[in-house]
């Protein structure tokens, strides 16, 4: 299955983003997801980000088939929130632990560890 994003229609402050649903031999279905901008500005989402995220939260109503409207939630924007805030602390922790073991003592033998040199070279 692909879902291929074909734009959005904006209604006071509710997008509709508008997908295809292709299948190798089978007919092309369309699927509208609905979100509200002002949930972008609450949990601090770049708005460039909805087609992406409505395409993750209409592909997983497809795999677990329900009735009803698709629709990017407060809940759903609660969790990427969380989500990207841990993997940015995640990143920030390794950078930290790396800046951490770059020391004299785990220079390669032979090798100057604050020029990375090897002794008795000279440099211009």
């Amino acid at each position: 299955m692909e879902l291929r994003y074909r734009g959005f229609e904006q209604k006071q402050n509710t997008r509709s983003y508008r997908f295809d649903r292709i299948e190798n031999g089978e007919p092309t279905i369309q699927f509208t997801i609905t979100a509200d901008l002002a949930l972008f500005l609450k949990h601090r989402i770049g708005i460039q980000e909805g087609p992406g995220l409505c395409a993750h939260k209409l592909a997983a109503d497809l795999d677990h088939p329900q009735g009803g409207d698709h629709e990017l939630t407060d809940e759903d924007l609660q969790a990427y929130a969380t989500d990207r805030a841990a993997a940015e602390a995640r990143k920030a922790e390794s950078r930290r632990i790396g800046v951490r073991r770059r020391n004299p003592a785990q220079a390669a033998p032979g090798h100057s560890p604050a020029r990375n040199v090897t002794p008795g070279v000279v440099l211009p």
